[in-house]
Order: structure tokens, then sequence, then C-alpha cells
């Protein structure tokens, strides 16, 4: 079945005005616009995050949605799929967030003028209680987008956790696949948009 709402949850420090976030948005309203779009701002808390979008998407087609997510957002993507049975692109997931955010506790600046928050020790513990399941209830279900080129999460731990998932390995890249466009088409037939 086709696609016909997409969720979009940008990384660590990230916002809708990510260069990827407005690309896709752009990309959907110009070539799929009977599709719902939804990309919220993401608070800093873990949980708030992910209670905030299982109320957003309440009402949505659970057989005809998807997740996209970069980075954190591809954490959080992988648990909303998991919640929701729905399909989900994953760039550049993160694997193991407790584990890496616990050294960014503290006083954090927002990347796209959005100032500063506070990342609170407790949001790494909501992290490591909303951890998806080591094995993934349907790996047919995702699409990870991997670049070995990422100076900020080991690409290797990326491809192991999704090893049973359709992927593309990018040699090269960067964290913030700065070449998203041309895979864009690989992202997009994935996920058979409406």
């Amino acid at each position: 079945m086709a696609v016909d709402h997409v969720l979009y949850l940008h990384g660590f420090r990230s916002s809708p005005k990510s260069t990827k976030a407005r690309f896709v948005a752009e990309r959907i309203a110009t070539d799929h616009a009977g599709v719902q779009w939804h990309c919220p701002q993401l608070p800093p808390s873990p949980r708030e995050a992910v209670d905030g979008l299982m109320r957003d998407i309440a009402g949505w087609p659970r057989a005809t949605m998807a997740v996209i997510g970069s980075s954190l957002g591809g954490y959080y993507a992988t648990v909303v799929a998991e919640r929701t049975g729905c399909r989900a692109v994953l760039l550049n997931p993160a694997i193991d967030p407790a584990r890496d955010l616990a050294l960014q506790v503290g006083e954090q600046q927002a990347w796209h003028g959005e100032g500063r928050f506070d990342f609170k020790p407790g949001f790494v513990d909501q992290l490591r209680d909303m951890a998806p399941p080591a094995a993934l209830t349907a790996a047919g279900r995702y699409f990870a987008l991997i670049a070995t080129g990422d100076e900020v999460l080991s690409w290797h731990e990326m491809r192991d956790r999704y090893a049973a998932s359709p992927m593309r390995i990018v040699e090269g890249s960067d964290h913030a696949l700065s070449d998203f466009a041309d895979h864009w088409p690989a992202v997009e037939s994935f996920l058979d948009l409406a």
C-alpha cells in the first residue's frame, strides 16, 4: 500500500529547519501533494518527544503511514515504528543514544536559531527506558541510509543494527548526509509515496 502520511523526526540539536527536513517537505509538497506531512520541533525530553509524537499520529492509518528519522530522530523513528507497525526510513540513525548523549548533559545550543536548551541527566535514563527491542519485529519495514563518512556515529553499529533490513551504504558522505538529494529516489521508492 502506498504511504499517504509521513512523520519526519530531526536529530539532536536540530529542527524542522534542517536541510534534509526542508528537502523532504519540498519533495512531498511538489511530487506527492496528497501525502500528509508532519515535522514537529521535538522537545529535549525523549519521553515528552515520543509521547507527543504518539498523540500527534493517534488518528493516522498504521498501514499507510511512515516515519523518517535522522540521527537521534532515527532512534525515535525506530521506537515509533515498533509501536505502530509502520514503515521507517533511518538516516544515519543513533543506535545507543543513552550512551552517546550521556556526554552531552548540560546546556546545549540548537543548530537553527532555536536558542539554548538544557539536556538533563534524567533524559539519558528516558532514552534507555524506551529502547526498542534488540530484534526488530519486522526488519523489512525498515530502510537504513548509512554513510561511512559519518563523523559523529559509528556506521558499523548502524549497519549491524539494521543488518536484516534493506539498506544503502553510502561510501564517504557525512553525518548530515550532505548528498541526501542523490539518495532521495531510493527513499521515495521504499516508501511508495502516494
